[in-house]
């Protein structure tokens, strides 16, 4: 049983209830001041601390997506990716392992709600393969000439893929806005930055390390568009993310323009950190630091020709400050001619978290699809 499954928490929930009622039942029965009696009130009261503990634990992981598995949880997880062929023609190497409706009304049927189908993604040119899910919009079954735009989505770090189905709601949310008429139809590729578990790379190519940032701009969108319908120019994709995923969006965009033509960073930071799980990113290189650095980059690179989407909130966020000095330099790029456009959603409360995301979701994908071009009908 994975450590995100609905049967594991509801399995911990049910168990904690049991302890607890045990707990008040046999309460009295330890009443004594026997040495027996004082271990058996002290026993009772741990086994049921420590079954709540784990009920609680386990379903704030399932909502926040902290760990997706067990491996993850316990830091045995420590394969730095899956070295594939070079020559694998670019449509053979994304692999479907599985397909699953989308939690919309008439989700049974993938002409009506779309179809999600879990990938893994190889990439010869970085060397990485990584697990993806990928949401069909209903459309890519009744237009089956139509090719689509299409939007990297990240999850924060360490994160978990499913997070993005189940807490952000992702393709129920596109799915949505479409037939209200918000948003054209876009693919949805959806998976963690976490590439190289357990190590988080923030999107960065490290040196003599994991080449993300190659994967992510790169490898991904290039096995993507061979297999899907999909256009292949960075007009047709996009990126968004939140948290770290959110850097690893504004990041990808302002330095592969040639990738992706917009970009969307949900609660992002704008430098990458460099903590025990990130190790050396740069090995050791300051200017390869303040390349990855978006403040910097702003300052001192010629502005991309893409679309920036910055979020935070006034009360709860700790990069409100830092969201609003990166709008003031774009905009000063902007009314100077740069190509650079940004935008933002700014709320007056909402922390670092899900419930937040949650309510910048719509609005994000509604700006994306508004920025991506639909590619042309082969003919």
């Amino acid at each position: 049983m994975g450590l995100t499954s609905n049967l594991v928490v509801t399995f911990a929930v049910i168990a904690a209830v049991l302890f607890f009622a045990a707990t008040v039942w046999l309460w009295p029965r330890l009443a004594g001041r026997t040495p027996w009696a004082v271990v058996g009130r002290v026993g009772t009261l741990l086994v049921t601390q420590f079954s709540v503990f784990c009920a609680i634990g386990l379903f704030a992981n399932q909502t926040f997506g902290f760990y997706g598995s067990w491996a993850d949880l316990l830091g045995t997880e420590d394969t730095p990716g899956v070295v594939v062929d070079h020559d694998t023609p670019a449509h053979k190497r994304v692999k479907v392992i599985s397909t699953r409706k989308v939690n919309v009304p008439g989700g049974d049927k993938a002409r009506l709600g779309g179809r999600i189908e879990k990938i893994t993604v190889q990439g010869p040119t970085s060397k990485i393969a990584s697990p993806a899910y990928v949401y069909l919009p209903p459309q890519y079954f009744t237009q089956p000439d139509r090719r689509f735009p299409a939007a990297v989505v990240l999850t924060g770090y360490p994160g978990t893929a499913e997070a993005l189905i189940n807490g952000l709601r992702y393709p129920q949310t596109a799915h949505k806005l479409v037939k209200q008429g918000k948003m054209q139809p876009m693919v949805l590729v959806m998976l963690r930055p976490t590439v190289a578990p357990p190590r988080d790379t923030e999107c960065v190519d490290v040196p003599r390390g994991p080449q993300t940032e190659t994967f992510f701009t790169k490898d991904l969108p290039l096995a993507i568009s061979a297999y899907y319908r999909i256009g292949k120019g960075a007009k047709h994709w996009g990126v968004v993310g939140n948290s770290t995923g959110g850097y690893c969006a504004l990041k990808m965009a302002m330095r592969h323009p040639e990738a992706f033509s917009a970009g969307a960073g949900l609660s992002p930071s704008y430098k990458a950190p460099i903590d025990r799980t990130t190790g050396d990113l740069f090995g050791g290189s300051k200017q390869l630091e303040r390349e990855n650095n978006l403040m910097w980059r702003l300052d001192h690179k010629p502005a991309p020709p893409v679309s920036l989407l910055v979020t935070s909130s006034k009360k709860g966020e700790h990069n409100y400050k830092d969201t609003l000095k990166f709008i003031d330099k774009v905009k000063r790029l902007n009314e100077a001619g740069a190509p650079t456009r940004i935008s933002s959603i700014l709320l007056d409360s909402g922390g670092h978290n899900f419930n937040t995301w949650r309510r910048e979701v719509s609005g994000t994908l509604t700006w994306l699809g508004n920025r991506l071009e639909t590619p042309a009908t082969p003919s």
